[in-house]
This record gives structure tokens, C-alpha cells and sequence, in this order.
């Protein structure tokens, strides 16, 4: 059938599904982006052809490392080994948060079996956990933050008496995770709500993406979130915590053509026996991991 003979048949194809679809060349320039590579990243295939995809593109990070555009990346260790790579991890989404993907790599050989590229693709949020169908009745009910689109605090409430009751009745461990953004009032003052509101929407998009789908993640206040990592003991708190950390330290806007972030203070607390929900918040608002995060931009939030 001479439709099914032409290459350009295969290339639509792989143009059009809802995966993402990007081809590299052995010095790991970019030479094909699909249009669901378009979608998964936010970078239209304009910005990525020719480019290597480390540059600001495909940067991957997993639940250990920060970054993963070494040597042990999935397209390095594909094109290292001659063997299909998978992985698990999250890209910098082109808005600037970081958004889950499944990954696979794949040597691709010419007709004498020489490893002349690789064929990456990569399944997005969407596709990993799939959509929350109770977003909208959550919506609809008035128990989601209308910046962020996070469960609103009088939610977060709720959870919290109920995790903090399932522990006192079954022992199921939970911890609580605090993430402060002190600068906003100075970002705002400097950038405009626009901006303020934009750098809000990406941390907390980078904070949803950094848990399990079972945790709960809402808006505390207007420059702090909360996080109730369920069945999460103490010392794997440290692990996610950790890797939270990392995660949104990341979290960049585009702005006027400025790159821009912002500090962060993140705190924890484990439950423990005689809790109660007002001590467990106290120790995660004010036990803090680190003093404050500050990444190169996040000075630039201060007025000159």
C-alpha cells in the first residue's frame, strides 16, 4: 500500500501522539520534537531543534538528585550501553515548575546495527497519575485556593483532624511538610501581583508534583503551603523533605525577559504520640530544615 510506504506517514504518526517524542543525534542535539513533546514541556519545537537538550531542556531530576544531564541520564546511559533505558523522574517544565514523567530511551541503529542516535519518550502528568476527577467538585464547593488551584486551608483542616484521628486510633504514621515563601510581600512590592501571583502558581504546582498522589497539598496562607505526607514516617521525612527542597529550588517565572525566583523556608514535623494539631504546626512553622533557600535570582527580589 504505497501510503504506508512513505516515511512521511511514520513521521505524522509520531508527530501526532499524545506522548512526547524527541530524536537526538550522537552529540545530543535535538533533531525531532513531536507535538506531544510541545505539550509535555511547554517548549515548542522552534526553541529545541539543533539545541542540545541540556540546554534548559529535558534538565531531569529524580527523587534523589537534583539534576540527572550527566553521564547517568537515561539518553547518555542508552547511547553508552546500546540498551533501552527507563526512568521515572521530572523535567523543568518551560513555565518553570517541575511536572512528573515516565521515560524511556532508546538506541536508534542504522542498517548495519551502528548506534547512530536515540529516541526518547516521555508520558506526562497526565498520563502518569491522570486526572483528579473531584478537582472540580472541590472547585464548585469553594474548598480550593483560587490562586493555585490547592486545597484552601479550612480543607486542610479537615484533613488534618482526620489524619491526626487516624493515628491516636490505628497507629498509621503521617508527617506535616511547611513550605514559607518570607519574601513575597518584596517580590510583589518589586515584580507586581502578576508576578507574585505566577511564582505562587509554581511552587505550588512544583509542590504537588514532588508527592504521591495520596498526600494532601494545600494553601495555608498567603505566603505559606502545607503539605500531609500520609504514612510517612520520621525518618523517611528527611528523604522528602530533602528531595522537596531540591525540587522547588528549581522553580523559576519568566517575566519581562527576566528569569526570576524567590526564597523559600521549609520546615517539618513528624506526628508523635499526644499530639495534637496545634503542637504538630507549631513544629513545622518554626523547626525549620534550612534557614532560608536562596538561589542566584532570588536576590534580585530585593529593592536596589
Amino acid at each position: 500500500m504505497p501510503f504506508f510506504d512513505d516515511p512521511d506517514t511514520y513521521r505524522d504518526i509520531l508527530d501526532h501522539l499524545q506522548i512526547g517524542v524527541s530524536v537526538l543525534d550522537l552529540e545530543k542535539n535535538i533533531v525531532f520534537w513531536s507535538d506531544g513533546a510541545e505539550q509535555i514541556t511547554g517548549y515548542s519545537r522552534i526553541e529545541v531543534l539543533g539545541h542540545r537538550y541540556t540546554d534548559n531542556i529535558l534538565q531531569q531530576c529524580n527523587q534523589t538528585r537534583c539534576e540527572l544531564c550527566t553521564e547517568q541520564c537515561p539518553i547518555s546511559e542508552a547511547l553508552r550501553n546500546g540498551q533501552a533505558v527507563e526512568n521515572f523522574s521530572f523535567i523543568h517544565h518551560k513555565s518553570g515548575y517541575r511536572t512528573p514523567v515516565h521515560i524511556w530511551a532508546i538506541p536508534l541503529r542504522n542498517k548495519t546495527g551502528g548506534i547512530v542516535g536515540v529516541v526518547q519518550t516521555f508520558q506526562g502528568e497526565t498520563a502518569v497519575h491522570g486526572p483528579d476527577p473531584g478537582d472540580r467538585n472541590l472547585q464548585e464547593h469553594g474548598w480550593l485556593d483560587e490562586v493555585t488551584g490547592l486545597l484552601n486551608q479550612a480543607m486542610m483542616q479537615s484533613h488534618l483532624r482526620e489524619t491526626l484521628g487516624t493515628f491516636n486510633e490505628l497507629g498509621i504514621p503521617f508527617a506535616l511538610i511547611s513550605v514559607e515563601v518570607p519574601e513575597l510581600d518584596q517580590f510583589r512590592g518589586r515584580y507586581g501581583h502578576g508576578a507574585a501571583r505566577s511564582i505562587l502558581q509554581v511552587l505550588a504546582r512544583s509542590l504537588k508534583n514532588s508527592v504521591w498522589p495520596t498526600d494532601f497539598v494545600g494553601r495555608w496562607s498567603e505566603a505559606r503551603f502545607l503539605v500531609i505526607l500520609m504514612g510517612c514516617s520520621e525518618e523517611a521525612l528527611h528523604a522528602v523533605s530533602g528531595r522537596m527542597l531540591r525540587m522547588l529550588s528549581s522553580a523559576t517565572i519568566r517575566w519581562w525577559g527576566e528569569e526570576l525566583s524567590i526564597g523559600i523556608s521549609l520546615g517539618r514535623s513528624a506526628v508523635k504520640g499526644g499530639d495534637t494539631i496545634e503542637t504538630l504546626l507549631q513544629r513545622a512553622f518554626h523547626e525549620s530544615l534550612h534557614d532560608q533557600l536562596h538561589r542566584a535570582a532570588a536576590s534580585a527580589t530585593q529593592p536596589s
